[in-house]
C-alpha cells in the first residue's frame, strides 16, 4: 500500500492498552484507519494544548447537553412567567372591582410604582407596600 499523498511515516512506540484503545475506538469515531484515529487524536490535543478558541475543543456532546439545558430553563421560566401573568391579571381585576381610584390617579400611581421598582431593582416586599401606601396618603 502506497503513502497517501504528502504524509510521512511514523513510527510510534505505545503500551498494549493504549494501542487496544486506538483499536477498539478509531471504528466508534467513524475513522477508516487506526492511523486516522491517531492523526486527529493528536490534533485535538495540539490544539487543546494552544487553545486558539477552546470552544472548538469542548465535545459535541457536552455542548449538546449545554443547549438543552438552557433550552428546558427557558421553557420553564416561561411558564412561570405564564402562571405569574395570570395571578396578576387576577389580582388587578379583583383590586380594579374594589377600587374607588380615578384614572389620573392610577396613572401617577403606575408612574410612582414603576420608580419604586427601578429603585429597589424588583426586590418588592408587602411589608415596605403597606409602608409605602401609608406614607404616600399622608
Amino acid at each position: 500500500m502506497s503513502a497517501p499523498k504528502g504524509k510521512e511515516k511514523l513510527a510510534v512506540w505505545m503500551y498494549p492498552e493504549i494501542k487496544a484503545k486506538v483499536k477498539e475506538m478509531y471504528r466508534q469515531d467513524d475513522c477508516r484507519s487506526m492511523s486516522e484515529f491517531v492523526e486527529k487524536s493528536i490534533r485535538f490535543y495540539v490544539g487543546y494544548l494552544t487553545a486558539e478558541n477552546k470552544t472548538n475543543y469542548l465535545p459535541n456532546m457536552f455542548l449538546s447537553c449545554l443547549r438543552s439545558i438552557i433550552r428546558e430553563s427557558d421553557n420553564r421560566h416561561s411558564v412561570i412567567l405564564f402562571k405569574l401573568a395570570v395571578e396578576v391579571a387576577m389580582v388587578e381585576n379583583i383590586l380594579a372591582n374594589l377600587s374607588k381610584y380615578d384614572p389620573a390617579s392610577v396613572e401617577r400611581l403606575r408612574y410612582q410604582c414603576q420608580e419604586e421598582v427601578k429603585e429597589i431593582h424588583g426586590m418588592l416586599h408587602f411589608e415596605d407596600a403597606i409602608d409605602w401606601q401609608e406614607g404616600w396618603e399622608n
